[in-house]
């Protein structure tokens, strides 16, 4: 304590790593309950949560749906194991992440410290597990769609979920760059504006300080879910609603048997034409040229 009031940096180091070096066992111990508590919580939560948007969203589809993309009766189980492999894939980038400073400390030791080089390592590497982390996510959001839209198990909304990024790859790469360049914009005005209640803090008092900030942050909060449910329901729109036609369908080529098929439904057969009458024709000639 006498340690922790003196409030030099140095000194306040020595009393974190003497209170962690006699509790660092059990301090790992309640993180990892905590961890796998909050884990299984969210795993509920998520599932529930998805359920109920996706199938408000399909309502609102229901009378444009294909006929084989009717709302089918889903199976919870399948949104269970779809988070469960999102659980693990933030679980593989933490150890990503790990994996990053520890090269990063390998690369740089204490005889030969290389702190630049170190930290263009670890920076690199963390940018890529973060990348494919982002992909792997994405993946995994898109497939939970299925399970919930087309009652597909885990497996079968992976596999759907690959056609759909095959057959339909321009609109499912337009609604999500357009939707995340949207969110983009929102993070760096919500940072903008959490930095007008701050620069009040020498006059204003620390409530209203912080109650400016809460809602700055819940106010991008409320536009970064609702821009999160307006690409969900590009995505379902994806998925329900039929292919438009190519233009192929539409050339002359294709249009030529239609409009003969027409015009020959046009014309009555019975109607007569005047080859169909050669003796008047040739007593008209005869008559004019007497």
């Amino acid at each position: 304590m006498l340690l922790l009031k003196s409030r030099q940096p140095a000194l306040v180091g020595q009393a974190i790593a003497h209170i962690f070096r006699g509790s660092a066992l059990r301090v790992v111990r309640t993180s990892i309950v905590l961890t796998l508590c909050l884990a299984v919580l969210w795993i509920v939560i998520a599932a529930l949560g998805r359920a109920a948007t996706v199938k408000s969203l399909s309502a609102h589809f229901r009378s444009q749906l294909q006929p084989d993309c009717r709302l089918k009766n889903f199976r919870l189980r399948s949104l269970f194991g779809l988070n469960v492999l999102r659980v693990a894939a933030v679980l593989a980038a933490s150890v990503g992440g790990l994996a990053a400073l520890m090269l990063g400390s390998a690369v740089s030791p204490r005889a030969e410290a290389a702190p630049g080089l170190s930290f263009l390592i670890v920076l690199s590497v963390v940018l890529l597990v973060w990348l494919a982390w982002s992909v792997v996510n994405w993946f995994l959001s898109l497939a939970s769609v299925f399970a919930v839209v087309a009652g597909e198990n885990t497996f079968g909304s992976l596999t759907s979920a690959v056609n759909l990024c095959r057959d339909r790859t321009g609109s499912v790469f337009a609604a999500g760059t357009w939707f995340g360049l949207a969110h983009v914009v929102a993070f760096f005005v919500a940072t903008s504006a959490v930095a007008f209640p701050l620069g009040f803090a020498a006059v204003l008092p620390p409530a209203v300080v912080m109650g400016g900030v809460l809602i700055v942050t819940l106010a991008y909060f409320a536009v970064a879910d609702f821009l999160y449910m307006g690409r969900l329901a590009a995505y379902v729109a994806i998925i329900a609603l039929p292919m438009p036609q190519s233009v192929e369908c539409n050339s002359p080529e294709s249009m030529a048997p239609q409009m003969l098929q027409a015009t020959a439904s046009s014309v009555d057969p019975e109607e007569l034409i005047l080859s169909d009458i050669p003796l008047a024709g040739e007593a008209k000639i005869g008559g004019n040229q007497a």
